[in-house]
């Protein structure tokens, strides 16, 4: 007994390609993974490009702000514990249980840090939201008229104010989201 072939539809024939590109772009993202400091260089340059747009323009301010928000949002969650203690110390608290915080002591257990954004994810939304910024800066839409000194002055408030927090967060449940400067065992 035959089975009919499934007939080709244009349908087919797009989701063939974009699935074709979206395994080459991942193979691409994961050749890219152990080179942390041209990936970082190379997103440098393309914020670098952004911003010498942007300033030869003269306009696109709301595009760059809304891209710091971003990016600040980003930041803060790559500093941020996966498992927050704050969170975890209000639920112990509801349960009676105190002792599910972060180890204080030199006899607690060791937990070691690990970010609610790791590096890479932190890298690759980075990058693509400063290309997506860059595209939008090539079109008039996007360019709505605004006092740019004012939304410098607020991205500045915003910055000071959520890292004063964060760093404050940092110290009450003492972890340290670098790993500069941290004891390394077993390399020599």
């Amino acid at each position: 007994m035959d089975v009919p072939e499934p007939e080709q539809t244009p349908y087919m024939a797009v989701t063939a390609q974009t699935s074709k590109l979206a395994r080459q772009y991942q193979a691409y993202l994961d050749a890219s993974t152990p080179f942390t400091t041209y990936r970082w260089a190379g997103t440098g340059a393309l914020l670098f490009l952004f911003f010498l747009r942007i300033i030869l323009a003269e306009g696109w301010y709301i595009v760059a702000y809304t891209l710091g928000i971003y990016l600040l949002n980003l930041f803060l969650a790559f500093l941020q514990p996966k498992f927050d203690p704050s969170l975890t110390q209000d639920e112990s608290m509801e349960d009676g249980d105190a002792s599910s915080s972060l180890p204080t002591k030199q006899d607690d257990e060791f937990r070691p840090f690990i970010r609610r954004l790791p590096e890479f994810k932190f890298w690759h939304a980075a990058t693509r939201a400063i290309a997506i910024a860059f595209i939008c800066s090539w079109f008039a839409v996007f360019n709505i008229p605004v006092f740019w000194p004012v939304l410098v002055m607020y991205w500045i408030i915003l910055f000071v104010m959520t890292m004063r927090r964060q760093i404050q967060h940092m110290i009450k449940y003492r972890y340290v989201p670098f790993t500069i400067g941290k004891m390394r065992y077993g390399r020599e």
